[in-house]
C-alpha cells in the first residue's frame, strides 16, 4: 500500500522598512500674564510677565517621538503707537510713557518680531518631547522681562497698552514627528517639517504715574512788610511766592491758614510784648480774593504741568496804629492733590 506523506515547509518572510515621518497633527498655543509695572514718576521701573507655550501631538503610534521649531513675536501693541523700539503705553489722554520689552534678566535683548524692520529677534524656542498612544505633548514657560525707563515730563494717570490679535503678538512654528526614532528639529520656525497653525496670545502692560505735588523751596520765602514808621495811615502791600511742581494733569488746591495769632478769621503779627497787627493775604493782585484753606471756596487751584509753577501771595497791612515793635506770624502752606 502506498502511502502519500505530505511535507509542509514553512517559510518564513520578513520585510524591514525604516522609519518615515508619521501622519500626525502637531498644534501650539500660548498664554501670557498681564505684565504690570509698579508707579513711577519718572523713575526706572521693572515687571515681569510669565508665557507659558505648549505644543500637543496626537495621531500617532506607540513609542513615537515630535520636535517642534518655534518663534514667538510681540509687535507695538494696540497702543503702542507703531513701533518697537521704544514701545509705549498711553493713558486715557493719550500721553505716552516709554516701556520695553526683553527676552533676558539683564534687559538687554529687546522682544521683538520675525520680520520686523528695527528689532526683528522674536524669542525662538524648540520643543522635544515623546508621543504614547494616546499623544504628548510638552509646555515651556518663560519670562517676560519689562521696563519703564526713566523719563521726565510725565503725566499722572494709569497707562495701559492692549496686545490683543495677529498685530500684536504671533506664534509661528514648524513640525516634525516620527514612530520608533527621534525626527530631526525643523531647520527653523519657518522651514523644514510640517508648517503649523499660527496662533496669537493677547495680554494687557499696565503701568501708573501717580498725582504727586511737592513745594519749592522749602521752606517758602517770607513775605516782609518792611519798616514802617509811625501809625500805618494807607495802606501796605507786599508779595512773596510759592514754588508748586507737579505731575501733569494733576489738579491740585494750595490752602493758607490763618496763622498762630488769628481771631477768628482775621490774620494777626504779634510782637514779643503781645500786641498786634491785622494784616491779610489775597489770591490776586487788586487784593479782593482773600486766600484761606476750604477747599473748592478760597483755595488756589490749577493743575500741574511737570514743570515748576510760581504762585504769587499777595500781603496787606491796612491802615491802623499799633504801637511800637517787631510783628511777625507764621502760616502753614497746604497743598492738596
Amino acid at each position: 500500500m502506498n502511502r502519500l506523506h505530505a511535507v509542509a515547509l514553512c517559510l518564513a518572510l520578513m520585510l524591514w522598512l525604516p522609519a518615515r515621518p508619521a501622519s500626525a497633527a502637531t498644534t501650539c498655543t500660548a498664554t501670557m500674564t498681564t505684565l504690570n509695572f509698579p508707579a513711577t514718576s519718572g523713575a526706572i521701573s521693572d515687571a515681569t510677565a510669565t508665557l507659558s507655550v505648549t505644543c500637543s501631538t496626537f495621531g500617532l503610534s506607540l513609542l513615537a517621538n515630535a520636535k517642534v521649531n518655534m518663534c514667538v513675536s510681540i509687535f507695538s501693541g494696540t497702543d503702542g503707537g507703531g513701533t518697537l523700539n521704544p514701545r509705549r503705553v498711553i493713558n486715557t489722554f493719550n500721553d505716552p510713557m516709554q516701556m520695553q520689552l526683553y527676552t533676558d534678566a539683564a534687559r538687554s535683548a529687546i522682544w521683538g518680531a520675525r520680520g520686523n524692520a528695527t528689532v526683528p529677534n522674536p524669542l525662538l524656542l524648540q520643543f522635544s518631547y515623546a508621543v504614547p498612544v494616546l499623544g504628548g505633548s510638552q509646555t515651556i514657560n518663560t519670562t517676560l522681562y519689562g521696563r519703564i525707563p526713566a523719563q521726565t515730563g510725565l503725566n499722572a494717570g494709569t497707562y495701559v497698552n492692549r496686545f490683543t490679535g495677529g498685530a500684536d503678538t504671533l506664534i509661528e512654528f514648524r513640525s516634525a514627528e516620527q514612530l520608533l526614532g527621534t525626527p530631526a528639529m525643523p531647520a527653523s520656525c519657518t522651514s523644514g517639517g510640517d508648517a503649523g497653525t499660527p496662533s496669537q496670545f493677547p495680554f494687557t502692560v499696565n503701568g501708573s504715574v501717580p498725582n504727586s505735588c511737592t513745594l519749592t523751596p522749602k521752606p517758602v520765602p517770607n513775605l516782609a512788610f518792611g519798616n514802617v514808621p509811625g501809625p500805618i495811615a494807607s495802606n501796605v502791600d507786599q508779595t512773596t511766592s510759592i514754588g508748586l511742581v507737579c505731575s501733569g494733569r494733576t489738579a491740585w488746591q494750595i490752602g493758607l491758614d490763618n496763622g498762630l495769632y488769628a481771631s477768628g478769621t482775621t490774620r494777626r503779627m504779634r510782637n514779643g510784648a503781645g500786641q498786634f497787627v491785622v494784616y491779610e493775604l489775597y489770591r490776586n493782585s487788586p487784593r479782593s480774593l482773600r486766600w484761606g484753606n476750604t477747599l473748592g471756596s478760597d483755595t488756589l487751584a490749577g493743575t500741574g504741568t511737570g514743570a515748576a509753577q510760581s504762585l504769587s501771595v499777595y500781603g496787606r497791612v491796612g491802615v491802623q496804629a499799633p504801637a511800637i515793635g517787631s510783628y511777625s506770624d507764621t502760616i502753614t502752606v497746604t497743598v492738596t492733590y
